[in-house]
């Protein structure tokens, strides 16, 4: 009996004008998307290259003795992009091509899309789009008149007449519709999955197929959450243009309110400063100390004998070499407490900027995961490397690089030197190159991804728990 209802559903679906959407979204949409992303994707690596290759051509070892300017960026690492933003561009856009390392700290240098900001004024258009507003959309127009519009002509009555358990019936509109919808989105996907390996993309490699079968299979989870939301309307809603008007306003809020609404209300509730205005105060208080320091050295100038300070003697000193050499002598131990405690001050800088962008970015995702669509976000960035985790890397990985500077060169360099005696074969310090972006494994990434794949299933179970439990007490 149920594959009989099951049936009758699909045939229903399959003569309707929304099965015809349906395929033209599905042939046009997810193989031209994951076309023209691979294109983007080839033409962004094409400029990392180039970048990474120009600056490997730029100068590669620095004399600490000679003068460097605190804002001089004396290395840069690169953000190399991941073939899998076919799939979702994520934060691969918005994140800096690469991370300057200075004196003063990191500096960021513009993001991918500064060449053409005004391609991405409009939003990402890539197969998580696709999956979490195009096809959320047509999975509740699948489903939301699955119990309304039967009610509204009195089919259903009928139905349930001829001894059809109820369960039974639910469970057909349910199954028949997922499948109707499912089979041209797959097969969909295959096709551009095909077009892909046609023009190079490596997806027989053992870190992409993975990732890849697990996208399409939080895809097919998300989808089946929508399917509940929408017969868990039908089946509370006596009318279909009701049940439609009521759908359209779930999805504007599930999908394109909800998940901007949860960052939004975090700046106000955990308000957290920005890179910039850090590295300013960095910046401001190596100004200070450096002042601080040259104010310092007058001081120590101003106290050397009258009788060495005369015109004649004094040039002739400077020559010589003297005075200076007993001034920078006297400076070093004050360039070193000068130095600890411009350290000590940006560490605690640091420390408090990175518990303030935690706090606002956790405060952010919990009160957007109150929709699933957050959720397939959180998951699909995750699963290609384009999202939160990819970005915690890249920052980590530019820390990392700076404190090997730090420890190589920066901590080495004298600015209120001055006598810069120096030997070339001895004083020159080779930059050190930057370290590779650590790759999360597929079950990190699930297991640091655990909460909104539970997610996904408790909206799918417990919504359509809901629809049952409230098509049982329906008085028909």
């Amino acid at each position: 009996m149920l594959l009989t209802l099951i049936q009758k559903e699909m045939m229903h679906h399959i003569l309707s004008v929304r099965f015809v959407a349906l395929l033209v979204m599905c042939v046009l949409l997810i193989p031209l998307t994951l076309l023209i992303n691979y294109r983007n994707y080839q033409q962004d690596l094409v400029d990392y290259q180039e970048a990474v290759k120009l600056a490997n051509i730029e100068e590669t070892t620095v004399n600490p003795k000679m003068s460097l300017e605190p804002e001089i960026e004396v290395s840069k690492l690169f953000l190399k992009p991941t073939p899998l933003s076919v799939f979702a561009k994520g934060l691969g856009d918005s994140l800096p091509s690469y991370l300057g390392m200075t004196r003063n700290g990191i500096t960021q240098g513009p993001p991918s899309t500064f060449s053409s900001p005004l391609s991405q004024l409009l939003g990402h258009l890539d197969f998580l789009f696709v999956v979490g507003t195009v096809f959320s959309l047509l999975a509740l127009l699948f489903t939301f008149d699955a119990v309304a519009g039967e009610r509204e002509a009195g089919t259903i009555r009928i139905t349930l007449s001829n001894a059809v358990p109820r369960d039974l019936f639910l469970w057909s509109k349910l199954i028949g519709g997922y499948l109707v919808f499912v089979v041209p989105f797959l097969v969909s996907f295959l096709f551009g999955l095909l077009l892909l390996v046609w023009q190079g993309f490596p997806l027989g490699e053992s870190d992409v197929f993975p990732r890849v079968l697990g996208l399409t299979a939080i895809s097919l989870l998300y989808i089946g959450v929508f399917f509940a939301i929408g017969t868990v309307i039908s089946t509370y809603l006596d009318s279909a243009k009701t049940a439609l008007i009521v759908v359209f306003t779930v999805w504007v809020f599930a999908v394109l309110i909800t998940p901007r609404v949860g960052f939004l209300a975090a700046k106000v509730i955990a308000p957290a400063r920005t890179s910039q205005s850090v590295y300013m105060q960095k910046k401001t208080m190596r100004d200070d100390f450096d002042a601080a320091l040259q104010a310092e050295k007058m001081k120590i100038i101003m106290e050397t004998p009258a009788e060495e300070m005369s015109a004649a003697g004094h040039v002739a000193r400077v020559i010589a070499g003297d005075v200076l050499n007993e001034v920078d002598e006297r400076m070093k131990p004050l360039e070193e407490e000068y130095r600890q405690k411009f350290q000590e001050q940006t560490d605690k800088l640091d420390r408090d900027y990175k518990r303030e962008t935690a706090r606002q970015e956790q405060v952010g995702e919990t009160l957007s995961r109150i929709t699933p669509t957050s959720s397939l976000i959180y998951l699909a960035t995750n699963l290609t490397q384009t999202g939160k985790r990819k970005m915690n890397n890249y920052y980590q990985a530019g820390e990392r690089y700076y404190d090997m500077l730090d420890e190589d060169l920066f901590s080495k360099i004298v600015d209120h030197a001055s006598m810069r005696m120096y030997n070339p074969e001895t004083d020159i310090v080779k930059i050190t190159q930057p370290p590779a972006l650590a790759t999360i494994a597929l079950g990190e990434t699930f297991r640091q991804s655990a909460v909104d794949v539970l997610l996904l299933f408790f909206f799918a179970v417990t919504l359509t728990t809901v629809a049952f439990l409230k098509f049982f007490r329906l008085d028909i």
